[in-house]
């Protein structure tokens, strides 16, 4: 029997990943919202890994409650996921992953791209994901792990704010095609504020004409994709709020939350 794995979170994304570990051989330990984290610690034998498989909302909660012994095997999945995030919580060295598929109740897993994935467990997370046949990238550095979380934060923040100004149940198709002023334009606007939460303009990973083209990629992987998602306004505040303390000028962001009525929200 192999080592088990703790997930904390187990909603649709963390089913989908529990399925993998259990394919491969890990026993797998569900830490649900009403369970003390802490506790499940020492009850729990030696881990192999742990997965944080919270939306992203809940995360530093999480992160922040996350016991010592943990710290060194967690593994994170998250939307909007930068080194700041992990770094805040004395975490140095996590497996990350840039998750490209969806799973909603009632549907089986969606593919839009194979999802890259870095870290001391990486090769953990590619076997469980393969073994359900989810496409998966091994990323070997650091640098490159970066670019392709910024990519997915491009993704998903594009669509879901430009979404917010576009006629309902919208379309990435309609985004590329029929609103592709909106797109670039915030689009653009979304680079710059994820280039001054980690430091750097990924230069030496083609910057911002390769996050656009990533961008580009991502839509036509799957053209029916909704803009809009539940999380679009906050993800709006969110990103205004980042732009405020960053001194980037947002001209396109704040044009749209005065459309819908959005104010600045936490980071």
């Amino acid at each position: 029997m192999k080592a088990p794995v703790a997930i904390v979170g187990i909603g649709e994304l963390g089913s989908v990943f529990a399925r993998g570990f259990l394919r491969c051989g890990h026993p797998v330990y569900p830490v649900l919202r009403s369970m003390d984290i802490g506790q499940e610690a020492v009850a729990m034998p030696q881990l192999e890994a742990v997965l944080v498989a919270t939306g992203e909302a809940d995360l530093y909660a999480v992160l922040q409650h996350l016991p010592a012994k943990w710290r060194q095997q967690v593994m994170l999945l998250q939307n909007e996921l930068l080194p700041r995030d992990w770094l805040q919580h004395g975490i140095t060295q996590p497996t990350v992953i840039a998750v490209w598929f969806e799973k909603k109740k009632g549907m089986d897993v969606k593919i839009l791209l194979p999802s890259p994935v870095f870290g001391p467990h990486a090769p953990l997370i590619v076997e469980a994901l393969q073994s359900i046949d989810i496409p998966t990238r091994l990323i070997t550095d650091e640098g490159s792990m970066l670019f392709e979380l910024v990519a997915k934060n491009v993704y998903i923040l594009t669509t879901n704010i430009a979404g917010l100004v576009l006629p309902p149940g919208a379309t990435v198709h309609y985004l590329h095609h029929q609103a592709r002023e909106w797109k670039e334009a915030v689009a653009k606007e979304v680079i710059e504020i994820q280039f001054g939460l980690i430091g750097g303009r990924l230069e030496a990973h083609g910057g911002i004409q390769a996050l656009m083209r990533q961008l580009d990629q991502a839509i036509e992987a799957d053209l029916q994709h909704k803009c809009k998602g539940r999380s679009a306004s906050a993800r709006l505040a969110r990103a205004l709020a980042q732009a405020q303390a960053l001194a980037i000028s947002v001209p396109t962001l704040q044009c749209i939350a005065e459309q819908v009525g959005v104010g600045l929200g936490k980071q």
